[in-house]
């Protein structure tokens, strides 16, 4: 008889002292859609002492898929999950606490993401059990394909993700003993190997809860001496496979806030003196030396500064007195000086202190609290928006706030209006920004130094000033409901021969206010509706548009006047003429993307506009299973990646070329590489370390 195929995915299952969590967990596991065919699930009991043991077991009897391993107790994490490894035979592995439990959909969701995408890792949305706290901003929509540069992955490096076994195993990767962040080195480096990432956040796949006694890891290892070979391990990581840099700093930014910065402000004043000076100190300080580079320390906050500089130069008095006093001096207020806000923290320009004022500025991280409270057009063709915008703790005094129009994709000057400050009673600090409401114009036909607005989508920022500081943030997100914000479009006549153009105030997907000034035309007489946009063959660079005319839809010549427009951000045009089949009206257009020049091109579907009758529009919209798609172009790769923007989200695409660097390297992850150990003791690979501790960290 063949051997069986192995499973989809092998759950992992750490146990010590589980119950009566342990249950939950397990059967969460053998409740799953994928189907207990394709599911195994290693359960491995780490000598615990209450009836952890026996509930696997008993477990075990009805499941055939869970098999039970019993071994001495570790006094971690890692150890059970790497026994679970070397037994795994699965495509893909799933690391699951036994305190914690799976969504019902979970591993087909991920699996699935995993097959279509051809990606390493997948992380499936976490939800809070208990006010357990969980990762937010990477869930905030789903990501088939991204990577740690492009995405939030980044700051969730707990293992509760699917991995490809075969990632695992190329990279001999394994959990290192100890007691407390184990799993972010692991992380870390299948995060930088993986041939992408996706992101499952249409679906609560995990769900992360205390024990009812407090007795998670997180919680009981959570001291110095558990934490330190971690940190440690995180840098060496990082820095094992990434060159210095921009990018490797973007990672490195992340473990000095809250590897080194947060245990060393948390915990460290907390350790006794002897142990404080000698045993930690020299570790932090030799992490602030190595791996908080010049660019880091200018974007981290100013509390780490503070102490990063402190650790440079090796004040270790200071670093006590700046840790121990933290939270008392978080409260402390601000200094404005000639257009800069400073911390005004007591080392803050005191000279026996001889701190540069750099390491308490705080002008570009000061949150900038505006509203749209308003927008209509008046009926002399202006849109007059009301609303207010202040820098948080500096006093909106002799405010100058502007109005800010950018047009997109474009490296045109942008257009600055002025606005007219008025009273904003009712906001927070005893009348300390009742000056920060505002008034703005933005008059289509003359707001560029007397021209009109030029063609195209324009997005609104705000130049909030007050005191000399400005911080310049995007408009629109926090707004009044109902109409009151919600202006619809309007024809303004502007420009040489009294021509007409058609304004459209708008909220982008992620709530921005931005005008589309003649971009997309809307009639209620559109010539035809879009059904479809489809590829024609996996790399043919052919966009098919499919759809139906309306009653406005001019069919004469077999529809010929009507036409798929493809214009690009520089004027470009190409246009395909439309036939339709029969008396129903139904046509398939079909657009070679390949042949466009490099830029970003929007699509319309128009008839008329030759001067004989108006011109009448239809945008093709974005579809939400139409991808990106390759081909070459005299031996070179290009690629049209679906864009989507705009009141009626066009569809829209970037054509370029694709980088010779970014294809090598996708490339060389497909190869079967041969990588020393990373984690296994006696490998002697830069990044190993000997077997100590234990650990499982939060969440973040």
């Amino acid at each position: 008889m063949p051997p069986a195929p192995p499973p989809r995915v092998s759950v992992i299952v750490p146990a010590y002292n589980a119950m009566p969590e342990l249950t939950r967990a397990i059967t969460s596991a053998m409740d799953q859609t994928l189907g207990l065919d394709q599911i195994e699930i290693i359960a491995v009991n780490d000598g615990s002492t209450d009836d952890t043991g026996a509930e696997l077991e008993r477990l075990a009897q009805g499941c055939p898929a869970l098999r039970v391993v019993h071994q001495e107790n570790s006094g971690c994490a890692g150890r059970p999950r790497n026994t679970g490894l070397d037994l795994a035979r699965g495509d893909f592995v799933f690391f699951l606490d036994s305190d914690d439990y799976l969504g019902p959909d979970a591993l087909r969701r991920m699996v699935a993401m995993a097959d279509e995408n051809g990606t390493d890792v997948v992380l499936g949305k976490i939800a809070s059990v208990g006010g357990r706290a969980v990762p937010r901003a990477v869930f905030s929509h789903n990501q088939p394909r991204t990577d740690v540069f492009s995405s939030a992955a980044y700051l969730t490096l707990g293992p509760w993700k699917l991995f490809r076994r075969s990632l695992i195993e190329r990279l001999r990767l394994r959990f290192p003993p100890y007691r407390n962040c184990e799993d972010k080195p692991f992380t870390v480096a299948a995060y930088l190997n993986a041939s992408g990432i996706s992101v499952v956040a249409d679906y609560d796949c995990y769900y992360v809860r205390y024990r009812e006694d407090r007795s998670n890891l997180t919680l009981v290892a959570g001291d110095l001496v558990h934490r330190m070979d971690g940190i440690g391990l995180c840098f060496e990581t990082v820095a094992r496979y990434l060159e210095p840099g921009p990018r490797r700093d973007r990672l490195m930014r992340r473990h000095v806030e809250w590897e080194l910065c947060g245990p060393l402000r948390g915990l460290l004043w907390r350790e006794s003196e002897e142990d404080a000076r000698e045993r930690f100190y020299p570790r932090f300080r030799h992490w602030a030396r190595t791996w908080a580079t010049d660019a880091i320390c200018r974007q981290i906050d100013a509390p780490d500064r503070l102490l990063v500089h402190l650790l440079r130069a090796d004040r270790f008095e200071d670093v006590m007195t700046v840790a121990r006093n933290a939270k008392e001096d978080a409260r402390r207020g601000h200094v404005v000086d000639k257009g800069r806000v400073y911390w005004a923290h007591p080392f803050f320009r005191d000279p026996a202190a001889a701190v540069p004022d750099e390491c308490f500025d705080v002008t570009d991280r000061l949150p900038v609290r505006h509203r749209l409270e308003g927008a209509r057009w008046r009926e002399d063709g202006v849109l007059e928006l009301t609303g207010h915008a202040y820098i948080e703790h500096v006093a909106a005094l002799r405010p100058g706030t502007e109005l800010v129009l950018r047009r997109y994709q474009s490296d045109r000057p942008e257009v600055r209006l002025p606005t007219t400050p008025r009273p904003a009673p009712g906001l927070p600090e005893d009348g300390r920004y009742e000056m920060a409401g505002f008034t703005a114009e933005i008059d289509p036909a003359t707001a560029d130094g007397g021209a009109p607005l030029e063609r195209g989508l324009w997005n609104i920022y705000l130049d909030v000033r007050a005191q000399g500081v400005s911080r310049t943030v995007r408009f629109g997100g926090t707004r009044e409901g109902g109409e009151a914000t919600h202006p619809k479009p309007r024809s303004v006549t502007a420009g040489p021969g009294g021509r007409t153009t058609v304004v459209t105030p708008y909220f982008t997907p992620y709530g921005n206010f931005s005008l589309d000034v003649g971009q997309v035309a809307h009639h209620l007489d559109a010539p035809c509706q879009v059904t479809e946009a489809s590829w024609r063959g996996s790399r043919s660079g052919v966009l098919a548009v499919s759809g139906r005319l309306t009653g406005a839809g001019d069919a004469g010549e077999g529809g010929g006047r009507l036409r798929l427009r493809a214009e690009s951000g520089t004027g470009e045009v190409r246009e395909v003429p439309v036939r339709h089949d029969g008396p129903s009206g139904d046509f398939t257009v079909r657009l070679p993307v390949r042949r466009l020049a490099r830029g970003v091109w929007t699509l319309t579907l128009v008839t008329g506009g030759d001067g004989a009758e108006p011109c009448r529009a239809t945008v093709v919209p974005r579809f939400g299973g139409l991808a990106g798609t390759r081909w070459l172009r005299f031996g070179r790769p290009y690629y049209a990646k679906p864009l989507s923007w705009g009141p009626a989200m066009a569809l829209a695409f970037e054509v370029a070329p694709v980088k010779v660097a970014t294809a090598a390297r996708r490339r060389l992850r497909r190869l079967p590489l041969f990588r020393p150990a990373l984690f296994r003791p006696g490998t002697g690979g830069r990044g190993a370390s000997p077997a100590r501790g234990r650990g499982r960290a939060p969440a973040g």
